[in-house]
């Protein structure tokens, strides 16, 4: 691997004084404390020294052997699998999560993200050979994926591991020096990460940042190379406001209210079971769940008794009671969910509990387009059916909002999914199923619009974490070849240049 030109920047004199924020991958400095964990008298941001540490850590190179990614991501392994008892419980105790749903999306779906990258980035990490024209076939022309540098990954709390490990794991294996800010909502899952990772990862590049809002906007005023954010459009648009003060790329993994189409023609049974798994999982607290659901009225009258069965079979007469029903996360979500029982009738459920911070399984009917239920995502363990007379009022209907994170539609008519397919627009979508596009690494994940901007899972991630070089390297000598761009120009030697470089139509011929 190329090592960088340039001299690692020197720290200025008071603000480079960094607190120990973990060990390396043979043992453990201890917890890190909450806030800043720099000293900074000089240039006043507490964050600043930690972020001039891993920028020099970072111009040294040490990053960028095939080696080192390997060594590193391999801990991140090994962290998964030692941890795998903590995780599974701090996510219990933070929002309830079962078990089941937590290994399956904290732990197996990001080793599937590492072990993905670790069968592939020796072949990632290439370069990518290009196309060349006449005049430069004797030379080499090609992309080289480089290391953006010092990246910043902020992580929401609903599936608090997955959501900065994915993203980690992509800025690693691209060669990147990362910090890690966990959400304070989450606190139990932030402790674990905060007093955990480090002890895996090397502390020179890596670094793990307790904070709250005030302190993630002073982090924010630090200069990073890439900021990943996932989380809510609000704060996402803070984000990229902090960042284009710096001119930073972003990617924002934000949310929205995602539409689920159900036809006339489909399996009433299979549908309500796949809705009421992907609205439900997590307790509703899914930024790719659907949100609500368009069919005609005919159709909500037959969906009723299947989801309701469909409820019952996952989490018996009293979900309450369900070893397999999460909670709300904060007393704050808590009821600004809550608040959102008042659209339409509750159909099925609406039972809540604010000591436990439960709510039922719900299902709301004949919810009109003006309801509070329809005017943000919901985020939580409700969901609305609003009527509409056929798969095109249902396309209009999802065209005028802004465009979500996932489409779902459902049919037995492989046409009828094609349709909503090609007439909207979204970050993802899935046909006759929910939430599972997001278990391949194979395709792309990621918002568009007010859903969120950039993309990734699997080499997707790398991809993004990657600055895609432009290199040109040519011969020293057949200079008689060059002096065709050379002045003084006349129309000869513009005739050659246009045989030489002109990129043609395929197919196309020219009559004489």
């Amino acid at each position: 691997m190329q090592q960088p030109h340039e001299p690692p920047v020197q720290q200025p004199p008071g603000c480079g004084k960094l607190i120990p924020v973990g060990g390396n991958a043979g043992g453990c400095a201890g917890a890190i404390p909450k806030g800043p964990v720099v000293c900074s008298t000089v240039c006043g941001n507490p964050y600043a020294g930690l972020v001039s540490h891993l920028r020099a850590a970072w111009l040294s190179g040490k990053t960028r052997p095939l080696e080192y990614r390997l060594a590193q991501l391999e801990a991140l392994g090994r962290f998964l699998e030692e941890k795998k008892q903590d995780i599974l419980e701090a996510t219990a105790l933070d929002m309830g999560k079962p078990s089941f749903e937590a290994y399956f999306t904290e732990i197996l779906l990001c080793k599937n993200e590492l072990n993905n990258t670790l069968n592939n980035l020796s072949h990632w990490m290439k370069d990518e050979y290009v196309d060349k024209n006449l005049v430069m076939q004797l030379d080499s022309a090609f992309i080289r994926r480089d290391p953006y540098g010092v990246v910043l990954i902020i992580a929401p709390w609903n599936y608090p591991i997955h959501l900065f490990l994915v993203p980690l794991i992509g800025a690693i294996a691209a060669g990147n020096c990362v910090v890690v800010k966990p959400s304070e909502i989450a606190k139990n899952t932030e402790r674990l990460v905060a007093e955990m990772l480090t002890c895996y990862l090397d502390s020179d590049c890596f670094a793990v940042v307790t904070a709250g809002m005030q302190e993630t906007t002073r982090l924010l005023e630090n200069k990073f190379d890439y900021i990943f954010f996932t989380g809510s459009s609000s704060v996402g648009r803070i984000v990229m406001t902090a960042a284009a003060k710096h001119l930073t790329p972003v990617t924002l993994e934000l949310g929205g209210k995602n539409p689920c189409y159900v036809s006339d023609t489909c399996d009433v049974q299979n549908v309500a079971r796949r809705v009421a798994w992907g609205r439900f999982f997590n307790a509703g607290q899914t930024c790719i769940a659907p949100d609500y659901i368009l069919c005609s009225v005919e159709m909500q009258d037959k969906l009723m008794p299947a989801l309701r069965e469909a409820i019952t079979e996952y989490f018996g007469p009293n979900p309450q009671e369900s070893p397999d029903f999460a909670r709300i996360v904060g007393d704050k979500q808590f009821r600004r969910v809550r608040a959102l029982l008042c659209s339409g009738r509750v159909a099925i459920g609406g039972q809540t509990d604010e000591k436990e911070r439960y709510i039922a399984p719900t299902v709301l009917a004949d919810v009109q387009p003006s309801d509070p239920a329809m005017q943000e995502e919901i985020f939580g363990p409700i969901l609305p059916i609003v009527v509409v007379a056929n798969m095109d009022e249902a396309i209009d209907f999802i065209n005028a909002r802004p465009r979500p994170l996932a489409i779902y539609a459902f049919s037995c008519d492989s046409k009828v999914v094609n349709q909503v397919l090609e007439r909207t627009s979204s970050g993802s979508f899935c046909g006759n199923d929910t939430l599972m596009q997001v278990t391949l690494t194979s395709l792309p994940f990621g918002g568009i619009g007010n859903s969120g901007l950039g993309k990734y899972h699997g080499k997707f991630t790398f991809d993004t974490f990657s600055q895609h070089r432009g290199c040109l390297h040519r011969n020293m000598g057949l200079e008689a070849i060059n002096s065709l761009r050379y002045p003084p120009y006349n129309q000869q030697k513009l005739g050659l240049m246009t045989a030489t470089f002109e990129i043609k139509r395929k197919g196309m011929c020219t009559l004489l």
